[in-house]
């Protein structure tokens, strides 16, 4: 195998995904990588950030109906995604080698792995939409309430 040629920009990339716990897209990155290399291509971020998945160094998370998302643990953990905002959180209490046991006697192959992917509304939205449903049922009362009042 051929070694790999040191480069400060796959340094920066790598260095900057493994400090954040938000799981980036590509964009993303490539957004905070351009304030220390401003002649850096997106074209670039995305062909480290997939040699970094190659090499193991790194988690490319894919979903559906969200973009590619990366991950700097690479320890087995689950996620969820919020279907409303697309929010991807690290879920590290579930126990997924229980589900790889079972998985194990059900199945004639070798299972190396397991991830676990949640879907759901998260926190945020969550609050966002009681906010939003407690302000039209306000609206909605504030409505009626002038409705029925008699003309003056």
């Amino acid at each position: 195998m051929a070694v790999l040629k040191y480069s400060r920009q796959r340094e920066a990339i790598y260095n900057n995904l493994r400090q954040r716990k938000d799981h980036p897209t590509a964009d993303m990155i490539f957004a905070d990588i351009r304030k220390d290399f401003p002649n850096i291509s997106l074209g670039t971020v995305y062909r480290n950030l997939s040699l970094l998945s190659d090499l193991g160094k790194i988690q490319k998370l894919a979903a559906d109906g969200i973009a590619d998302r990366f991950d700097g643990n690479v320890l087995p953990h689950d996620h969820f995604i919020c279907r409303k905002c697309g929010a991807m959180t690290d879920m590290d209490f579930v126990d997924t080698e229980r589900f790889k046991e079972e998985a194990a006697r059900r199945f004639d192959g070798e299972i190396e792995s397991c991830s676990i992917v949640f879907y759901g509304i998260c926190a945020d939205c969550k609050k966002k939409e009681a906010m939003n449903l407690s302000e039209e049922s306000y609206s909605s009362t504030a409505q009626k309430s002038t409705e029925t009042q008699p003309a003056v």
